[in-house]
């Protein structure tokens, strides 16, 4: 929505809208970024490997955002794990038609470089978040950015999926996901989550 005509002029030949479905994944982490990814209705979750194995979410990106637009910009190797949280589709873009565009507009070089420090203040708030509070606090964090991204309040996770997100064990969701339900403020069965109270 932040793009004007020119710019969207010079990026169209190299825009394709694809489907995409829960759990596909973009890129690796510390591999090859070969497209640029700006989804439309699918939600997307850069994750990170931390020493001990396991997996947390450091970003979530949706409709607001484009992923794998610093890969465009310099290097072409990704710091995460690309992953679609939410199904639905995405404007997928090749990295080397992305870098003509923005050689040639200064104002869609300076928005693809204001989105990544985004997506960087986003991913530092998850890690203080990480840090300082309680599963309690970040699942509900988590399921507010994901509902606002989604434009629903009914969400298709799992416990397990939430707890990979979050860096947390699976008995901790579970805890917490009674708790807010037994407080009228989700619903939760098979799967599905539907929030009752934001």
């Amino acid at each position: 929505s932040q793009l004007g005509q020119d710019d969207f002029n010079r990026l169209e030949p190299y825009l394709k809208l694809s489907p995409f479905m829960q759990h596909s994944v973009l890129f690796e982490a510390e591999q090859e970024i070969k497209h640029v990814y700006f989804p439309t209705s699918a939600v997307v979750s850069l994750v990170v490997t931390l020493e001990s194995g396991d997996m947390v979410e450091a970003a979530m990106v949706g409709s607001d955002g484009v992923v794998g637009a610093a890969a465009a910009l310099d290097g072409r190797t990704s710091l995460s794990l690309g992953i679609v949280q939410l199904s639905g589709e995405i404007i997928v873009c090749s990295i080397d038609g992305l870098k003509s565009a923005a050689l040639q507009s200064s104002k869609l070089l300076s928005l693809l470089i204001r989105h990544e420090q985004t997506v960087y203040a986003q991913a530092q708030q998850s890690a203080a978040c990480f840090a300082s509070h309680h599963v309690q606090a970040r699942l509900c964090r988590w399921l507010l950015r994901a509902r606002d991204l989604a434009g629903t309040d009914t969400l298709p996770f799992t416990q397990e999926y939430l707890a990979e997100m979050l860096g947390v064990r699976r008995t901790s969701v579970t805890v917490v996901a009674h708790t807010l339900q037994s407080a009228g403020m989700i619903k939760y069965a098979r799967g599905k989550i539907q929030i009752l109270d934001v």
